[in-house]
């Protein structure tokens, strides 16, 4: 079984961007981190600013099977994009919710979340350790039904 650990926009600049918020790892950092926390699992790892992406890369491994779940740091797609909120809705692979700082002790606009009520959890706040978080919450959980 495989986990697809799936970032949307600015993710790419992780390190670099706003490191008083989002520290000084880069995403690459936290991807080999969890390689070598979790050796027992099989990651994917996906990336894009593009929202048709990322809906492209859900609805792939839907259909091709073998996912224990995903890890989705949606970036500002959390606070609008109700076409990611509809495509975890439609698939039966739970997606986790996952945010390196605390949305809701940010500005306001970001402390609403569109796909919080379709994912199966959230968990937010606790820099790169919310993706380690994710992976044991998704070791615990069956697929949606």
């Amino acid at each position: 079984m495989s986990i697809l650990v799936l970032n949307g926009p600015n993710l790419s600049r992780l390190g670099k961007r706003e490191p008083e918020v989002y520290g000084y790892q880069t995403l690459d950092d936290i991807n080999r981190g969890l390689v070598e926390s979790f050796p027992e699992l099989k990651f994917e790892f996906f990336q894009s600013e593009d929202e048709g992406a990322l809906l492209e890369k859900l609805f792939n491994i839907e259909d091709k099977g073998g996912y224990k779940g995903v890890l989705l740091n949606a970036g500002a797609f959390t606070h609008y994009s109700i076409a990611l909120r509809d495509a975890i809705s439609g698939v039966t692979v739970p997606v986790i919710e996952v945010h390196l700082s605390n949305i809701f002790a940010r500005e306001e606009f970001r402390r609403t979340s569109v796909i919080s009520e379709v994912c199966v959890g959230v968990i937010s706040g606790f820099g790169a350790n919310s993706y380690h978080l994710g992976v044991r919450a998704l070791l615990g959980k069956s697929p949606k039904t």
